[in-house]
């Protein structure tokens, strides 16, 4: 008898994947026999969807006797898709899988198709609740849920339909959970929602990010780390950007929703930012703090996309001194505009795809080739592989019987094609155990 999961996407369903653990255990399902299966699906792409659906069939043949109870943005974007397939026991909402009563509901799991699929209007939700976690299964860091929703209609994007409107969590329950975390051995938070940058709006007052940041810093001085997942840059406020340059313990790393590198497509992708607003911001933060890294989301083959507007994705790459890219094949989302637009050929994306791949590559390089011979703070995870600040990863020498959850200083001696190579340097406390590590 046990619980699993299996989540898809955004570090927000890293989190949310957590609550469901816990809410459904709290529910008894973990002494349901043969086993409950949770799957926390992504809807970002149509790749997303599949590799959701092969994992699930994967699931029910690994796990013939078990419950598998399916949730996530994909489910309830077309849930009568997930209906369709035999391996699904249950299918619940985006808001119903994180509170107890949807899982104390289920004794049956449905008697037909129409009990099999529980899933609301998530566009009626009108509040985020902080759904308190005091420790994330498996994470040596510790996720945050500080917004959920989106407000903004980007063309290609299905997310709002999945998410429902912009809500955010109040700063005072943000902080009391942060301060639980640290409580119980955690160094590293990372704030997480679907637009982070838009939190506050909904709020009294319509407090801005910067000013959640500034709060959370202050009032939890033990904290060591603290992250944002991800930002539209053209929302960074006054306090967020005094934060990101020169609070030490706010992670020199920013993984920016930039999308794309030419100024039409932006445009028509109904993005807020403009090629040079990207290239200006990250200009005027590495003057600010040198050591900031970059990471980006960049998408390939936007319809109407040519191989000009393409060139101008590739040359944002170098003009933004991006080290991270997180490559995206445009896939059509139906129900959204960008599906009723000209497409490209797929084998024309493909080629994209693989040559901004091949850029990623490259930058990265560049980035483990500045990074050499510096010592440097690490966050142990696991196999004796850490996470700079900059968020880079690292294979430790040394570090194989290292506890998950320490924090190190590491010298950066080498590199290999996906990570940093490095010794420790000196002794260390443990984040989770106060023991300490001989160099």
């Amino acid at each position: 008898m046990s619980i699993k999961t299996l989540t898809f996407g955004c570090r927000l369903n890293a989190y949310e994947t957590e609550v469901m653990r816990k809410r459904a255990k709290a529910a008894g399902l973990g002494e349901i026999e043969n086993g409950v299966v949770l799957v926390n699906t992504c809807a970002v792409t149509g790749e997303a969807v599949r590799q959701a659906k092969q994992a699930i069939r994967r699931a029910r043949r690994e796990n013939p006797e078990a419950r598998i109870i399916v949730s996530g943005c994909a489910a309830q974007t077309e849930p009568e898709t997930f209906a369709a397939m035999d391996e699904i026991d249950l299918i619940i909402g985006n808001e119903e899988k994180l509170h107890e009563h949807s899982y104390r509901a289920l004794p049956d799991f449905g008697v037909n198709d129409f009990e099999k699929v529980r899933v609301n209007d998530i566009m009626e939700v009108r509040e985020t609740a902080s759904h308190m976690v005091k420790s994330v299964e498996g994470h040596t860091r510790a996720f945050v849920q500080v917004q959920n929703g989106c407000d903004h209609r980007c063309t290609f994007c299905i997310i709002p339909f999945g998410r429902g409107n912009s809500r955010s969590v109040p700063a005072g329950e943000i902080v009391e959970q942060i301060k639980k975390l640290v409580g119980n051995g955690y160094h590293e938070v990372v704030l997480t929602g679907v637009d982070t940058t838009s939190w506050g709006e909904d709020l009294p007052g319509s407090p801005k990010l910067g000013t959640l940041v500034q709060s959370v810093l202050k009032n939890v001085p033990d904290l060591t780390r603290l992250r944002l997942s991800s930002i539209d840059s053209i929302e960074v406020d006054e306090p967020l950007l005094d934060a990101i340059t020169s609070e030490q313990r706010f992670m020199p790393h920013l993984h920016l929703s930039l999308q794309h590198g030419d100024n039409m497509i932006l445009k028509r992708m109904k993005r807020r930012h403009s090629r040079e607003d990207s290239i200006q911001f990250c200009e005027d933060i590495r003057r600010l703090r040198p050591e900031m890294a970059f990471g980006a989301d960049l998408m390939v083959g936007f319809p109407t996309e040519t191989e000009a507007m393409f060139e101008n994705t590739i040359s944002v790459v170098d003009a933004c001194g991006l080290d991270f890219l997180h490559v995206f094949p445009f896939s059509p989302r139906e129900g959204t505009p960008a599906a009723k637009m000209p497409q490209l050929d797929r084998t024309v994306i493909k080629e994209r795809a693989r040559t901004l791949r091949k850029k990623s590559d490259e930058v990265l390089k560049s980035h483990f080739q500045k990074m050499q011979n510096r010592t440097c703070s690490v966050l142990m995870e696991k196999n004796a592989i850490g996470r700079l600040p900059q968020f880079s990863a690292i294979k430790v020498d040394g570090a194989e019987r290292m506890k998950p959850g320490t924090v190190c200083n590491v010298t950066v001696s080498g590199f290999n094609d996906k990570m940093l190579l490095g010794a420790i340097s000196d002794k260390t406390t443990s984040a989770m155990g106060n023991e300490t590590v001989a160099a």
